[in-house]
């Protein structure tokens, strides 16, 4: 078997199917867009994905349903005769829609896992018109309703509107326009903010500097609270991307820790699950997060 034949193979053709983090081909190897940062429990990394890939589509399907190619050709083919040759007819149409739809190239997959190459931190790049704020808090609500998680090792969720380099005109545009479509939908509103800032290997901005760029974007009449904010803006530094998000009610749903959820709604206090025996609690969230 020569090299031009050996490719055909269908063994050749899977070995590239996954990667050594367990994630799929088709993964970005870049961070950027919409998405959603994940923490998770240290060395289950690929089941995360894996979870998440499951547990999005799933809310996703329920929050931005997609068409299903023929359904309404379908519903128009119900309403005819039913004589033989409507029957035969309507067979040709099935099976001639059936040979388009095999032809029709696939659709582009809505979540995407971004390499991070960090243990415990996960990324889910979004694509519209999903919306990664309304995904993390339809899943919050359905957990903070039933008490159950429906993953194993996925803990903290926060979500991004976009992202962006880790510089400080970057920084400063991302958040104008994020806090530009946060106002309206929230117009006239005055609000008492706090600023969550989370940054992994990442030593050009200083912590400081990040938060005076934010600061001087908030629009007058907002003032700091440190104790008891209602609007928290979510900055998310990894490397040399940055994410930003603007939330409500993040310490009131335990900071978007599910499992913590999950466990305060069954009454079991905190989630054991991301215990490593005679290591304590191992999670993507252990590095220094700074408020103002």
């Amino acid at each position: 078997m020569n090299d031009g034949e050996r490719k055909f193979n269908g063994s050749d053709r899977s070995k590239k199917r996954y990667r050594s983090d367990g994630t799929s081909a088709w993964g970005k190897r870049s961070i950027d867009g919409p998405g959603v940062w994940v923490s998770c429990v240290k060395g289950k990394e690929k089941q995360t994905v894996g979870e998440l890939y499951d547990l999005f589509e799933s809310l996703a399907s329920e929050l931005w349903p997609e068409d299903v190619p023929g359904t309404h050709a379908q519903k128009e083919d119900g309403q005819e005769g039913d004589s033989d040759d409507d029957m035969d007819e309507d067979l040709e149409k099935q099976i001639a829609r059936e040979l388009a739809s095999m032809k029709k190239p696939r659709t582009e997959r809505r979540f995407a896992n971004c390499l991070t190459n960090t243990p415990c931190v996960v990324f889910i790049s979004c694509r519209p018109p999903v919306n990664p704020v309304e995904l993390v808090l339809k899943h919050i609500e359905n957990v903070s309703d039933t008490g159950v998680t429906n993953t194993k090792y996925t803990q903290r969720l926060i979500p991004v509107v976009n992202t962006c380099v880790a510089n400080v005109p970057e920084i400063k545009s991302l958040f104008q326009r994020v806090l530009k479509k946060f106002l309206a939908a929230d117009v006239g509103d005055v609000y008492r903010y706090k600023i969550e800032l989370r940054t992994r290997n990442h030593s050009t901005l200083s912590r400081q500097q990040i938060i005076d760029t934010i600061v001087e974007c908030v629009p007058s009449g907002y003032t700091v609270d440190l104790e008891d904010a209602e609007l928290f803006i979510l900055v998310e530094v990894f490397k040399s991307v940055c994410g930003i998000s603007i939330v409500k009610d993040y310490y009131a749903h335990q900071k978007f820790n599910v499992m913590e959820i999950a466990n305060l709604k069954n009454g079991q206090g905190k989630f054991e699950e991301g215990r490593v025996a005679g290591k304590g609690v191992i999670i993507g969230d252990s590095q220094t997060e700074v408020n103002t």
